[in-house]
């Protein structure tokens, strides 16, 4: 299991998305997700997502907040533990990403933009700011979304 990152920073009412259009071999190629990685040796979650913020965007955040870990079964794809982050951001400065091209776009039209399909579970959760901390586990089959389960306050949830 490889661990990875992913971050969606907020500013007046938008999400910083980021549209996988650059990178060869891309599995996110043409999906639109927040900004992230792979945690590398001897980084913790924070710091893998702190340095991923600034690479993709040139932005620096102070007040990261966990909200979830997101883990993924692939036949395809090797399996991962995605630690989700949310934070708000002052600046807009964007620097030119090499995955990507960098938008801000208004939180109720995220739902509407091509990603993954089980996007939308933890999308949706962390759209509540007073939702707490959760686990989602979400099993492929190539790019069809099979199952979804979802783990909060000690409750299991078959969402798919």
């Amino acid at each position: 299991m490889r661990a990875t990152t992913l971050c969606y920073l907020e500013k007046d009412g938008c999400y910083l998305m980021l549209h996988r259009t650059k990178k060869k071999d891309d599995l996110n190629e043409g999906k639109w997700i927040g900004v992230g990685g792979k945690v590398e040796d001897g980084e913790s979650p924070e710091d893998c997502a702190i340095r991923e913020i600034r690479e993709e965007t040139g932005l620096t955040v102070h007040d990261l907040t966990m909200r979830a870990i997101v883990t993924f079964v692939s036949d395809r794809w090797e399996n991962e533990w995605m630690y989700l982050f949310t934070s708000a951001v002052d600046d807009s400065e964007l620097i030119d990403c090499n995955e990507g091209d960098l938008a801000w776009i208004p939180k109720d039209e995220v739902m509407k933009l091509p990603a993954w399909s089980g996007d939308k579970y933890f999308l949706e959760k962390i759209s509540d700011p007073d939702q707490g901390y959760f686990s989602l586990k979400l099993t492929y089959q190539g790019e069809e979304l099979v199952s979804a389960v979802l783990w909060e306050k000690g409750k299991r949830t078959q969402l798919k």
